[in-house]
């Protein structure tokens, strides 16, 4: 699976478990880290729980594992780290204040819903 691939298919698990403002950061070529970073947001640390699940469900599912998963203790901001994607699923009040999608600058932004 193509990272491109799997951080639409990680879109679509998060999306599934209703995260809002789920978004794609295209990080290619801005840094070595990583290809990708989907950055969500769920209302509650319970609906931030249940996206990080669902999300390593569904890549479980094809195949892929994750390095690690941080964050899951009080769930204000979880991390998954899939190698070519890493996965940001806040509260919203943390997301506001960590702004990713502000201090990455990336080339492409695309909303999946």
């Amino acid at each position: 699976m193509t990272s491109t691939e799997l951080a639409g298919r990680i879109a679509a698990a998060a999306a599934d478990k209703k995260a809002r403002d789920v978004v794609t950061l295209d990080i290619r070529g801005t840094t070595t880290i990583a290809d990708y970073f989907v950055v969500c947001e769920g209302d509650t640390d319970r609906q931030v729980r249940a996206i990080v699940d669902n999300i390593e469900e569904a890549c479980r599912a094809e195949g892929v594992r994750p390095l690690s998963v941080a964050g899951l203790r009080d769930a204000s901001w979880a991390c998954i780290d899939f190698d070519s994607v890493i996965v940001h699923v806040f509260l919203p009040g943390e997301r506001t204040f960590y702004d990713l999608e502000g201090l990455w600058g990336a080339r492409a932004r695309e909303s999946a819903g």
